[in-house]
Formats: structure tokens, C-alpha cells, sequence
């Protein structure tokens, strides 16, 4: 039998997660074809450990076990030990995952799998502690039973792999031929879902919270559709709790990942890409319908962190840890003195007033800040002072230990973030973050990419790990969004060009959607499928919405045959899980209502004003195309033979077939979108 290789493999890593544990006695791997051959060799299952670098929880299990010499050695003697960062193998994760949920466990990280020498999953957890407690058998324990059933009951482990494998063979769930939802079933899963809301606090009811955007961005879709005032209000009293929470940062902007209590109080410090993309898109399209102030102000902090410390060489970094000094949170609450000392008593007073400091502190001893207890905004002159006391208080939070920074570029969250700063760019008028939506876009594109094909993950100078379809559709989003912005045409062609490599290697045409996974990714034991959405919306919603721009944009019907295809071959699983599915819920609708919006610039003129009106209407995922008088639209183009109206800028609302009178005054034209997108289905 093969000698194991000794030692730690995680130095050569580039991923800030793998490297954190690079000095663990744990004699970890990386995955990949080493550590499978390493571990058929030896016959000895795999311990697979899957994180990534703002896990809170990961950091507690490698301090309590990984660094601890004793378990290390248990682990190196009875195992193969591998570490995935979630983050950069998405697709690893997302199988292990599965058979975590498939074990009837509750899923979270660090995931912690017992794999056979052939990677197949046979049992596992998430968190285990070194020592009994939390109703949770202690880790060395753990180990030392799996280990005895896989030397001893190999049959027991067999018919775990077998069942298990099973489970993940991908299928389309729910029952068959089941319609796509049309418009009668997605007014009816809005207002059920509304039942779910939280009354006073916004978000889903209980605690943990977390601002669950997609699911809200069905909401205010649903709403604009039907002219429902209730999920317009519940997204509104949602957005307005998280801005005005100890979820958002009130002194350098952007959003923790979620609240531990029913109030968004008490966040879970981490802040990732992805949370601040999504929630950034949906108060974009509240504020363009409601004009709110608060809104305005926590977008425009929001992208100053972003510019400010996410930024890697044009691209955007993925996340901010949630510890510092060992300590979650360390790095933003405060004292009363520490305020005091910083701003003077009576600014100080003000200040504790406004963001509920108080001696006891509402965390552990500390305060976080958060505006709850009175959530509109005061007079001008307050707020100006407020201004000046966060930028000082800032300044002396900056000579603090700052927290651990995941500098790796990811392309699927950085299209989220790209598709967000370019519709926020364009409803506040802010050329400077357009301009760095494109520059994020170039550097995706020019360092992410190979033989035109994407790959997942940068850092350090090297681009590795396959792409995923939520890469691709993420990216083709960003694209669209910035081709509306710009009009340009390239970023029409490049979505074009990605939809072509989703189709050549990722659609499942017996499944009616696409894998997560390309059919050339090697290293997995089955491809993942589904239309759910996790933390970011599915790919497969994704895409139904970019492949219907592309069908309003090009006029091939081939683009609206697969979006219509994937709403078929999902529609079981929407119909028995609608909240899960809440990305195709509000894809659904670029299928029965896709919107146009063309605007007609006669020959030495152009139509800004007109595109300047669009800021004070939301119509999500409108495709905006502005063509000069006599330009040709495609054949199917609802706009097709429309003419500019006495020599003026003239703008036609199109949903559906169905296309407006001509316009060419802006306000009438905030008007004209208002009654158009609202359906005439009898509710």
C-alpha cells in the first residue's frame, strides 16, 4: 500500500481561507486530484472541510481542533484530510451540502463531511466542538467512531454512499407537468408569502433574520405588477429596518450578512459581496419609485465602502470578516466613554441618543449602533452634525485591528455587484460608479476568462477554479445592465457569446435548465441541479430573465424558447416550494410581461431627458433601447415600425406586445410607465 504524504498542503494555496490554515498540524490537502489518488491509495476516508474566511464559526472549530496537536494527530492517522473554500469550489460545496440536507441535517458552515476513498459522502455535520456540549458529541469522538464504522461495518457504509448518491442524482423535483405559474399564481404566492412577513420589523418572521433580497425583489415585482400596496409596504418596512438596524454599518457603510434577532440589531458582523450587491439593486428600484432620502443616503455609503475597501485591482473583493483580535464584532462597537472621548460631551449626548448608546450597552457589554428606536431621518441641520460625528468616530475606529479581508474576485458576485452600481449609477446620476462597474466588468473579463470561456476565482495573480453557471449568468446580467446604461453593443455581443458556452456545456436538455456545473468539470461525482435560491439568486432565474432581454434585443426566438423551457422544467418545484424558488417567481414575469422601453432620437437630437425621467419609476429588468429615427428593430420588436413624433425625442412603452402611444414629455413618460406595467388581470 501507497506511504501517505506527510504534512500540511495548503501553502502553495492562493484562496485566504485555505491559507488560514496552512500551519494547522492537520495535515490538510487541497482539493484535487492528489489528495482522491492519495486517498483510494491508502483506503482511508476523506475528512472534507469546507468554509470559507469570514466563517465565524469556522474560525471556533480550528482554534478549538485544527490547531490543536492532539486532534490533529487523530485526524492525520485515521484520514484523508481536505479543505474546500466554499467560496472558490461553489460546485464542491453545493454536493456535500446536499448530502448533508439529505441526512436530514440542518445545513451551515464549517461543513464537515466523512467522504469513502472514492469522494462519495456516507455521513456527516456541520460544527463539532472538541468537548461534549451544545448537545453536539465532541469532535474526537466523532472521528474515532466514523473511522471504527468504516474499518468494521463497511456495509454500513456502502448503503449510506449508495442512498445518498442517490439523492443527489440530479432530478427535477415537485410533480410533473405542472404549468408555469402565470399571472393569476403569482399575485396568489406574493400575497402568501406576505402572510410570512413580519409586521413590525420587516423580513420573514423569527430570528435568525436574514434580508432574504431575492425573495423581497419577487415581492416588489409582484406589487408593481398587480398595484398591491401591501408587498410595495412590506419591502419598504423590510429595507427601511435593515438601513436604520445594527445590520448596516452607520459609520462606513455596507450591510453584515444577517441579524441574530428579530429586530436587525445584533448582526452577525461578517459583510460579503454578494448581501451588499442585492440589497443595493432592490433599495435602488424603491428608491426610484419613492424618492426616500434615507435610501438615497445609505446607497451612496454603501458604494463609498465599496470604492473605499472592496476594491482589487478594478474587480471587487469578496468579503469582510466577522472576527478581529479573536473577538466577533470587536472591530465596530463601542463605549460610551470611547464616543464621548471622541466627540465631546454633548455631541456625544446627541449622538447616544440617536444611535441607542447607553452605559450597559445592548451587546455583550458594548453598543452597536443603530438608529431603531426612531427611524426617519431628523431635520437637515441634526443630520449634517451627525455627518461630521460619524466621520470622526470613523477616523479613531481606523487605528483599530482591522478584520481578516478575503481579497479573492469571484466573477458571479462581482456581476451581482457589477448589474448593482450600474442601475445605481444610473438612477442617481453618478458617472463615477459607472465608470467603476465597467472597470470591474474589464477585469473580469480580461483576467477571468480563458479560450472565452470564464473562470471563477482570482486572486494573487492567478485565475483558477471552473466556472459555474452562476458566473455566466451573473456576468451576462451585468452585461445587459451596463448595455442598457451605455447603449453599447459589446456588452450585447459578450452576453450573447457566455449564453453560448451555458448552452454548449451546461444545459441539461432531459431536465429542462442548466447545471451548476460544465460538463467537462472533472473533479465532482455528480453535476448539481436545481432552480432554488440560496444566498444569491439561481442561475437558472437568472437566466430566464437575460435570455428574454436578449430575445427583446435581438428578436431571436430561440432565447425566449429556453427561458419559456426552464419555467416548464422547474414549474413542479415552484408550485410545491414557492419561497425557495422565489428568483424564478419573479423571472416568471420578463416571461408573461417582458418590458421595453424604446426611446426615438430624431436626427440631431437625443433623448436624455427621457432617460433621465426612467430614474423616478421602478420597471425591473425593462430592456432600454435608444435608436435614432429610421434605425431598424428587429422584426418581433413590439416597437417595430414606430416613429419619432414631430421631430421630438419620443419614447414607447412596450409589455408584452403591447406597446404605448407615443410620449415625449419625461413626466408624462414616469406616468405612462406607471399605468402600463400594471396588469389587467382581474385579482
Amino acid at each position: 500500500m501507497q506511504e501517505r504524504v506527510e504534512g500540511n498542503r495548503l501553502g502553495a494555496e492562493t484562496s485566504p481561507y485555505l491559507l488560514q490554515h496552512q500551519h494547522n498540524p492537520v495535515h490538510w490537502r487541497p482539493w484535487g486530484e492528489a489528495a482522491l489518488n492519495e486517498a483510494r491509495a491508502t483506503a482511508k476516508p476523506i475528512l472534507l472541510s469546507i468554509g470559507y474566511a469570514a466563517c465565524h464559526w469556522c474560525h471556533v472549530m480550528a482554534h478549538e481542533s485544527f490547531e490543536d496537536e492532539a486532534t490533529a494527530a487523530l485526524m492525520n492517522e485515521l484520514f484523508v484530510n481536505i479543505k474546500v473554500d466554499r467560496e472558490e469550489r461553489p460546485d464542491i460545496d453545493a454536493i456535500y451540502m446536499g448530502a448533508l440536507h439529505a441526512l436530514g441535517e440542518q445545513g451551515g458552515w464549517p461543513l464537515t463531511m466523512f467522504l469513502t476513498p472514492d469522494a462519495e459522502p456516507f455521513w456527516g455535520g456541520t460544527y463539532f466542538p472538541k468537548e461534549e456540549r451544545f448537545g453536539r458529541p465532541s469532535f474526537t469522538r466523532v472521528l474515532k467512531e466514523v473511522a471504527r464504522i468504516h474499518q468494521e461495518e463497511p456495509g454500513k457504509i456502502r448503503q449510506n454512499a449508495d442512498v445518498l448518491k442517490t439523492q443527489l442524482e440530479p432530478r427535477q423535483r415537485g410533480r410533473s407537468g405542472t404549468p408555469p405559474p402565470d399571472e393569476a399564481m403569482l399575485a396568489d404566492t406574493a400575497r402568501r408569502i406576505l402572510a410570512a412577513i413580519d409586521p413590525l420589523n420587516g423580513g420573514l418572521h423569527g430570528a435568525p433574520k436574514f434580508p432574504q433580497s431575492t425573495l423581497f425583489a419577487f415581492l416588489w415585482r409582484a406589487g408593481l405588477r398587480n398595484g398591491f400596496a401591501s408587498p410595495l409596504e412590506a419591502v419598504d418596512l423590510t429595507l427601511t429596518h435593515i438601513a436604520q438596524g445594527g445590520i448596516y454599518d452607520h459609520l462606513g457603510g455596507g450591510f453584515a450578512r444577517y441579524s441574530v434577532d428579530p429586530r436587525w440589531l445584533v448582526p452577525h458582523f461578517e459583510k460579503m459581496l454578494y448581501d451588499n450587491a442585492l440589497l443595493l439593486d432592490l433599495m435602488t428600484e424603491a428608491w426610484r419609485e419613492g424618492k426616500s432620502p434615507l435610501y438615497a443616503e445609505r446607497i451612496a455609503e454603501t458604494v463609498t465602502w465599496l470604492l473605499r475597501e472592496m476594491v482589487v485591482d478594478g474587480g471587487f473583493a469578496s468579503s469582510l470578516d466577522a472576527d478581529s483580535e479573536g473577538e466577533e464584532g470587536k472591530f465596530y462597537v463601542w463605549s460610551l466613554a470611547e464616543i464621548t472621548d471622541v466627540l465631546g460631551k454633548d455631541d456625544a449626548a446627541l449622538f447616544a441618543e440617536i444611535y441607542g448608546v447607553t452605559e450597559i450597552g445592548n451587546f455583550e457589554g458594548h453598543n452597536i449602533l443603530n438608529r431603531l428606536e426612531s427611524l426617519e431621518l431628523r431635520d437637515a441641520q441634526t443630520e449634517t452634525r451627525l455627518i461630521e460625528m460619524r466621520a470622526k468616530l470613523l477616523e479613531r475606529r481606523g487605528g483599530r485591528v482591522r478584520p481578516g479581508f478575503d481579497d479573492k474576485v469571484l466573477a458571479d458576485w462581482n456581476g451581482l455587484m457589477i448589474a448593482a452600481l450600474a442601475n445605481a449609477a444610473e438612477a442617481l446620476g453618478r458617472a463615477d460608479w459607472l465608470e467603476a462597474a465597467e472597470r470591474a466588468y474589464q477585469f473580469v473579463v480580461s483576467r477571468m476568462s480563458d479560450g472565452g470561456r470564464l473562470i471563477h476565482s482570482y486572486r494573487a495573480g492567478e485565475a483558477k477554479a471552473p466556472a459555474s453557471a452562476s458566473d455566466y449568468a451573473n456576468m451576462i446580467r451585468a452585461s445587459l445592465a451596463l448595455a442598457t446604461i451605455t447603449g453599447k453593443p459589446a456588452y450585447v455581443e459578450q452576453a450573447r457569446e457566455w449564453a453560448e458556452v451555458l448552452d454548449r456545456h451546461y444545459w441539461a436538455p432531459d431536465l429542462g435548465g442548466y447545471y451548476f456545473s460544465a460538463d467537462d468539470t472533472a473533479d465532482l461525482i455528480v453535476r448539481p441541479f436545481s432552480g432554488y435560491d440560496e444566498a444569491t439568486p439561481n442561475a437558472n432565474a437568472v437566466m430566464v430573465s437575460n435570455l428574454m432581454a436578449l430575445y427583446l434585443r435581438t428578436g431571436e426566438a430561440r432565447y425566449r424558447d429556453r427561458a419559456e423551457a426552464i419555467l416548464r422544467g422547474f414549474a413542479g418545484a415552484m408550485a410545491e416550494n414557492p419561497v425557495a424558488h422565489a428568483g424564478l417567481f419573479a423571472a416568471a414575469l420578463d416571461v408573461l410581461a417582458p418590458s421595453l422601453i424604446v426611446l426615438m432620437a430624431p436626427d440631431g437630437g437625443d433623448a436624455t431627458e427621457l432617460r433621465r425621467a426612467l430614474s423616478n419609476v421602478s420597471l425591473p429588468n425593462a430592456v432600454v433601447q435608444e435608436v435614432r429615427e429610421g434605425e431598424a428593430l428587429p422584426a418581433s420588436s413590439p416597437a417595430q415600425g414606430k416613429t419619432a413624433i414631430d421631430g421630438k425625442p419620443t419614447a414607447y412603452v412596450c409589455i408584452g406586445p403591447q406597446c404605448s402611444l407615443p410620449v415625449t414629455d419625461p413626466a408624462a413618460l414616469v406616468e405612462t410607465v406607471k399605468a402600463s406595467r400594471v396588469t389587467n388581470y382581474a385579482s
